[in-house]
């Protein structure tokens, strides 16, 4: 990134805006697109819930999208809808899982699930589980049975109740040009945390996912906030001299990491968030940003062209230590480590303008690119590291693609107004 990353810290230095609007309603939709399914997937049937028409298809969707499974829901069995499933019929339809469930309205008004996964080979219940939830958190709770599937038959903790974080552009309405929003992981029930007419960037969850910063133009130089989710206050946390950007929060959520050119050069500061008490990290003649802390709160990466060209750098909390972690191609950058701290996402050129989000292996440096397409950029890990969401660009749409690590699914998120850009994944 000379080029892009001299841009990006230029246009923070220069722009200004006028103060925001909060707001709480939700906002443009994000349309679930799949581009890409998975192929020779194991089949899983999801059978209607009696009495229910929202949360099984919910599921459906959700275990169809993971990547690991392909729904066999349609030309169903004519047993199919028998509470205990005929193995030899699904058997015989080649399909080796099978969900069934029901649902019921109790006496208090709540949402009673009463759900099973079926292993149709060894003929028995891997799952059989009640759930009691608030009728208006129906949808999350599909969400919550779809993970317990998930890890029930890959072994692996399911994100479908997970959030995304990520910012709306849209031109047309120059008074809310910029939204900063959450949804569910499949793009339902977005919720607008923040408007402005100027640029909001670089959204990051705290630890506990109850909090978000960000960067925001509210005066005549980018300032870092942090907003609470539940009451809508935020408070104003870094506004020096200069430029104020790329927020990223300690693994115990006591401080935060940003870049600061307060002394004249970007540099990598450490903000201790109960006392503000800052600590100059990174001291080079180059452009050193984009810090992110490793899960074990030990280390943190960052990127930096103090090698001749953009490229991730580990910085060692205990001994000071500076390491060089990527050596492919003359631009690496915006990198995220995984929750295991085994991979690096980043965002590579290997040729040309074509930027592309890849992943790297921490142990052995193999990096593997990882979309199709050209103009990729900001990739977040989901919490169990099987899913990469990221910002491209296909025609003239800016939308979030979401993709395995495996290359076997893809999916686009596009807003039905405006453009969808910075996404990140909430943490567990």
């Amino acid at each position: 990134m000379m080029e892009m990353t001299r841009k990006h810290l230029l246009c923070l230095a220069i722009m200004t805006t006028l103060s925001p609007v909060l707001v709480t309603q939700t906002h443009a939709q994000l349309h679930l697109e799949i581009t890409k399914a998975p192929e020779a997937a194991p089949k899983i049937a999801i059978v209607p819930f009696s009495n229910d028409a929202n949360i099984y298809p919910v599921v459906e969707s959700d275990l169809n999208r993971s990547g690991k499974f392909t729904s066999a829901s349609k030309n169903l069995p004519a047993t199919a809808a028998n509470n205990t499933p005929n193995a030899e019929a699904w058997q015989a339809a080649n399909v080796p899982y099978v969900v069934t469930g029901t649902s019921k309205t109790t006496a208090d008004g709540s949402t009673e699930i009463h759900y099973q996964l079926y292993d149709v080979e060894k003929k028995q219940y891997l799952l059989n589980e009640l759930l009691t939830v608030p009728t208006s958190r129906s949808r999350q709770a599909a969400h919550m049975i779809s993970d317990a599937i998930y890890q029930a038959l890959t072994g692996i903790a399911g994100d479908f109740s997970g959030r995304i974080a990520y910012v709306l552009r849209n031109a047309a309405t120059p008074d809310q040009r910029y939204t900063l929003q959450i949804a569910d992981t499949d793009g339902e029930q977005p919720r607008t945390i923040l408007t402005s007419r100027d640029p909001i960037l670089s959204p990051a969850w705290t630890p506990d996912a109850k909090k978000l910063a960000y960067v925001s133009f509210e005066t005549k130089r980018p300032a870092i906030y942090i907003q609470d989710l539940a009451t809508g206050n935020r408070e104003k946390v870094a506004s020096f001299r200069g430029l104020n950007g790329a927020p990223s929060f300690s693994p115990d959520g006591k401080s935060m990491l940003f870049t600061a050119s307060m002394h004249g050069n970007p540099e990598i500061y450490q903000m201790d968030l109960q006392t503000r008490q800052l600590q100059r990290m990174t001291n080079d003649t180059a452009i050193d940003t984009e810090a992110r802390y490793a899960p074990d709160g030990k280390s943190f990466i960052f990127t930096s062209d103090r090698g001749g060209s953009p490229q991730i750098y580990s910085y060692n909390l205990s001994s000071e230590s500076t390491k060089r972690l990527t050596f492919r191609g003359a631009f690496n950058a915006r990198g995220t480590l995984s929750a295991d701290g085994k991979k690096l996402a980043l965002v590579h050129r290997p040729s040309g303008s074509n930027y592309k989000v890849a992943v790297q292996d921490i142990n052995s440096g193999v990096t593997n690119i990882l979309t199709p397409t050209s103009l990729d950029e900001s990739p977040s890990f989901s919490p169990n590291g099987q899913m990469v969401v990221y910002a491209t660009r296909e025609g003239n749409r800016g939308l979030l693609a979401i993709m395995s690590l495996d290359g076997r699914f893809r999916m686009n998120l596009p807003s039905e107004q405006g453009e969808v850009r910075e996404p990140a994944w909430a943490p567990k």
